[in-house]
C-alpha cells in the first residue's frame, strides 16, 4: 500500500485542527437586542450641524435586566438651549437603567435619565411607524417606501459597541410633535431606518 507523502499528511492535519479549534470569540460584557425598531435622527431646522431630534425606539428590547418596549429620545427645539426631552424611554425602570452605564458607557448618553414612556410600533409591508408619549409630549414617526432589508455589521466607531441587525432604509419620513406636522431634514448615514431586528454588544 502506498503511503501519502508527509507534506500531504501535514496539510490535512492542519486543516482538520483549524476546523476543530477556531479562534476564540471575544468576550461580551454588555448587550441588548431588539425587534421592531423605528429609528430617526434628524434636524427640525436648516443649517444645524447635528440632529436636534432623535427618536430611536423598538417594540421590544431585551437585556440581561429584562425586556420592555424601550428607546432613546432627544428633543432640543432650541439648539442653543437645553433639550426639552432627553433620556432613555422605557416603562420598566430596571430595564431602562441598564442602557446608559452598560451599553453607552463613555458616551454623552452614559448618565442620561430614564423617562417613563408609552411606546407603540406599527408596521405594514412597506411602512413602519412609532408613537412615543413621554414627558408631556407625543412624537410620531412614519417611515415610508422602505427599501429591501439588508444585513448590517458595524464595528465600534463613534459609539463603543458592535452593531448587527437587519435594516430597511426609508425613502419618506413624516413626523408630528404634539399633533403638529414637522418638516425634518434627515441626518447623514443610516438615520431613517426600520430595524426589524438587531443587537448592540460590547
Amino acid at each position: 500500500m502506498r503511503l501519502a507523502p508527509p507534506i500531504v499528511l501535514l496539510l490535512v492535519t492542519t486543516v482538520l485542527l483549524g476546523a476543530v479549534e477556531p479562534a476564540p470569540a471575544p468576550t461580551v460584557t454588555a448587550w441588548m437586542s431588539w425587534e421592531g425598531g423605528v429609528d430617526l435622527a434628524c434636524m427640525t431646522k436648516p443649517g444645524l450641524a447635528q440632529p436636534n431630534l432623535i427618536l430611536h425606539v423598538a417594540r421590544m428590547v431585551h437585556t440581561p435586566a429584562g425586556s420592555a418596549p424601550s428607546g432613546l429620545v432627544v428633543y432640543q427645539p432650541d439648539p442653543a438651549g437645553a433639550p426639552a426631552v432627553f433620556g432613555f424611554v422605557c416603562d420598566q425602570p430596571e430595564v431602562g437603567a441598564y442602557f446608559g452605564p452598560r451599553i453607552f458607557a463613555g458616551t454623552p448618553f452614559e448618565k442620561a435619565p430614564v423617562l417613563p414612556a408609552k411606546i407603540t410600533i406599527t408596521t405594514t409591508a412597506d411602512t413602519a411607524s412609532s408613537r412615543i408619549e413621554v414627558a408631556g409630549h407625543v412624537f410620531t414617526v412614519t417611515l415610508g417606501g422602505l427599501a429591501a432589508a439588508t444585513l448590517v455589521d458595524r464595528a465600534p466607531t463613534a459609539m463603543p459597541f458592535h452593531q448587527q441587525g437587519v435594516e430597511s432604509v426609508a425613502t419618506t419620513v413624516a413626523v408630528t410633535i404634539d399633533g403638529k406636522p414637522v418638516e425634518v431634514i434627515v441626518a447623514a448615514g443610516p438615520s431613517a431606518v426600520f430595524a426589524a431586528t438587531g443587537l448592540y454588544a460590547r
